[in-house]
């Protein structure tokens, strides 16, 4: 399993920055992109240097309905509509139906047809923890004003969280996540988090995008903190 940070507000040279947030994550079964970041040409750019095609891609997972995370959804979807796609349930019906609607025109051939080729996303509603396929689960849509889902990836040597902004705090995505087992480590925005004493068993606090206190973070944990960027990656 294999997480690389396609989008974030650094970038390694040779990269586009760009205020959001967006990650690749490889296993063995499924390519699966979280979050989009704000700009898809920017997203497809560093995808194409990072030496990732669309096409590779079959899960899109949405953390949450800000536009720094959503934006470059109708960019990718236009190149891959194939995919089947999990967003919180509270998305509003009109960012629905738009994205069960991107992508490239259906085509109803006959031959489509009988090859079972969708040209349309698929749209998953999440509300509740969940398995999404094997070794991912989602937390569920948390919070109370912000609804926004997390990822948690089974490395086999314990979880890793994977945060969009971490707007329901840390307590409540971890204690999500921990109802699947040891989380070892977490990748992501984490917005104001400041319950430091969450990271004290982690092998892997990778903050990037909207973190603002990383500083107390590397100075609290500085064996375990990694000042994330587009062109990172780490391999469990």
């Amino acid at each position: 399993m294999k997480i690389t940070v396609i989008y974030d507000n650094e970038a390694k040279i040779g990269l586009n920055s760009g205020w959001g947030f967006s990650c690749l994550i490889e296993t063995v079964g499924h390519n699966i992109l979280f979050d989009t970041g704000w700009d898809g040409h920017v997203l497809l750019a560093n995808m194409d240097k990072l030496g990732f095609s669309p096409e590779e891609i079959d899960i899109l997972v949405l953390s949450h309905q800000h536009w720094d995370h959503i934006g470059g959804v109708p960019t990718f979807l236009n190149m891959q509509p194939d995919v089947d796609v999990f967003i919180p349930a509270s998305f509003s019906p009109n960012l629905k139906r738009e994205i069960s609607t991107s992508g490239k025109q259906a085509d109803t051939s006959t031959f489509l047809k009988e090859m079972n080729i969708s040209r349309n996303p698929r749209l998953f509603e999440i509300k509740m923890s969940q398995e999404i396929c094997k070794g991912i689960y989602t937390t569920g849509e948390l919070g109370k004003e912000i609804k926004e889902q997390s990822l948690i990836l089974d490395s086999g040597k314990g979880l890793y969280v994977i945060t969009g902004c971490a707007h329901p705090g840390l307590p409540a995505i971890l204690a999500a996540a921990s109802s699947f087992g040891n989380v070892v480590g977490i990748v992501g925005g984490l917005h104001d988090s400041q319950e430091y004493d969450l990271f004290k068993d982690m092998h892997l606090i990778g903050a990037g995008h909207c973190t603002a206190h990383k500083e107390e973070i590397r100075m609290k944990y500085p064996d375990a903190f990694v000042d994330i960027f587009a062109g990172y990656s780490v391999e469990f």
